[in-house]
């Protein structure tokens, strides 16, 4: 360290020197760095950090093992959180293949001759997706789904020549919220249609000769199945694109969205091999017609064969350039989520077509099993009488952040308050089931929901009886 204490201000760590300090503030127009957070409440501010001294190793492992276990995973409880991310089965060899490091540590494939393994990945990958769509080509991965979704919002603008579009409320307020704020970045008009049954109306009066696409869930947010003949007959009327936001489990099991009139669809692979993990991360899929291929963002590996007749890998369409020059680029995404796409091939992979098609039978039977039990419960209803894949919406007649809290004691996360995406459901839980919901699970969720339930009945009672 050349720098002395004194000269960093008593901060051996930073770079910085006093002086140097003393030319930034002058640069951005302030006397001290207090004048900077002035702003900010006096009651806000830390007075001083706690900072113990250095601690041995064994001492640092106890005490950050102290402060894990303050929390409690949902592996460590009865999970029916869903609204986009899901507790799944991650089979062990899932994190063995893409720990290898082959894949953990490589990087972007823009020379074949050396990223044959990578490229193959992608490959596969891109492959599978088109089996799970029924769409004629895949990119290699988005960053997520809800940037997968804008990506192919701007995409069907390109394709159209048009700058409106148009999203169904039914869609995950996430996937709505991203490509929202992409499309006032880029100017175009942005507009979400309610959701009603039968579809028709709205749509119809939504839908113009300035709409790109129309984008809709399948199944939706709620769980439920759009009438996706009549929606894709009344875009495809008004000359604008179909983007079908799908869950690639549902996928194995349901209609294409490819024979249901999609022009492009996405989602993400998170339910697939890849872990929780606090939210992230993912890997987005999009999939489109052969027509729009040019149009596809991202990247996309293509097979072909080298100088001496061999199967080769490469990536195809698009130069590296594509990626530097963001006034020639039809997108400026980047990077694949090469790893976590890794994760949902090996998935795919490891269940096969009937494994995953069994997988999403057992989703959406327990589903229902539950929702029978639950709508059995006085003062518990079903919000949505329509067919639903392993997700139902609920209203009850309780407040939802007791019943919630109530329910976590007991070990339970019962559901998804819907209230913060939709205010007027704020009486509303989304429940969801996989396969990780045993049917002892389902039945402990429902007893405790109706103990719940009856206690609240009868303190309710009480109360008017003591009113004089």
């Amino acid at each position: 360290m050349t720098k002395n204490h004194e000269d960093t201000g008593n901060i051996p760590y930073l770079p910085h020197t006093a002086g140097d300090r003393e030319k930034m503030l002058e640069a951005i127009g302030v006397r001290s760095f207090e004048e900077i957070i002035a702003h900010i409440p006096a009651d806000l501010r830390v007075k001083a950090l706690a900072m113990k001294d250095g601690l041995s190793e064994i001492e640092l492992t106890r005490h950050i093992g102290s402060l894990e276990a303050k929390n409690v995973p949902a592996s460590r409880q009865a999970c029916f959180l869903g609204g986009g991310s899901y507790r799944r089965y991650v089979p062990s060899v899932v994190p063995q293949i893409v720990s290898r490091s082959e894949f953990a540590t490589a990087y972007t494939p823009y020379q074949p001759e050396v990223s044959q393994g990578s490229l193959q990945a992608i490959y596969e990958f891109q492959s599978a997706i088109c089996l799970l769509t029924g769409m004629d080509v895949a990119n290699a991965s988005m960053y997520d789904g809800p940037t997968a979704c804008a990506e192919a919002g701007l995409m069907a603008c390109r394709v159209t020549g048009r700058k409106k579009l148009i999203a169904l409320s039914s869609v995950n307020s996430e996937y709505r919220m991203v490509t929202s704020a992409y499309s006032k970045a880029c100017g175009l008009t942005w507009q979400t249609v309610d959701r009603e049954v039968p579809i028709g109306n709205k749509i119809r009066s939504a839908i113009g000769s300035e709409t790109a696409a129309v984008i809709v869930q399948y199944p939706n947010f709620f769980g439920c199945f759009e009438d996706m003949d009549a929606i894709a007959s009344l875009v495809h009327e008004a000359g604008a694109l179909l983007v079908v936001v799908s869950d690639p489990i549902a996928l194995a099991y349901l209609t294409t969205p490819a024979e249901l009139g999609a022009d492009i669809v996405v989602g993400d692979g998170q339910p697939c091999g890849n872990f929780l993990s606090f939210g992230g991360p993912s890997a987005g899929f999009m999939a489109t017609r052969k027509d729009y291929v040019r149009q596809l963002p991202g990247r996309l590996a293509g097979v072909t064969v080298d100088n001496r007749g061999q199967r080769a890998f490469t990536l195809t369409l698009q130069t590296r350039e594509q990626h530097i020059r963001r006034e020639r680029a039809t997108s400026n995404i980047c990077t694949n989520q090469a790893l976590n796409a890794l994760s949902m091939l090996v998935y795919f992979t490891m269940l096969g077509k009937e494994g995953l098609s069994r997988l999403a039978e057992i989703s959406l039977l327990r589903a229902h099993y539950l929702k029978d039990l639950l709508v059995a419960i006085d003062g518990v209803e079903l919000a949505c009488d329509e067919p639903f894949f392993n997700e139902f919406l609920l209203k009850v007649d309780h407040d939802v952040d007791q019943l919630l809290d109530s329910m976590k004691e007991k070990g339970i996360l019962a559901g998804l308050k819907v209230a913060s995406m939709y205010p007027e459901l704020n009486s509303h839980i989304l429940v969801a089931v996989t396969e990780m919901n045993p049917v002892e699970e389902l039945d402990d969720f429902a007893r405790a929901l109706e103990k719940l339930m009856a206690n609240r009945k009868a303190g309710a009672r009480d109360t008017k009886v003591a009113v004089p």
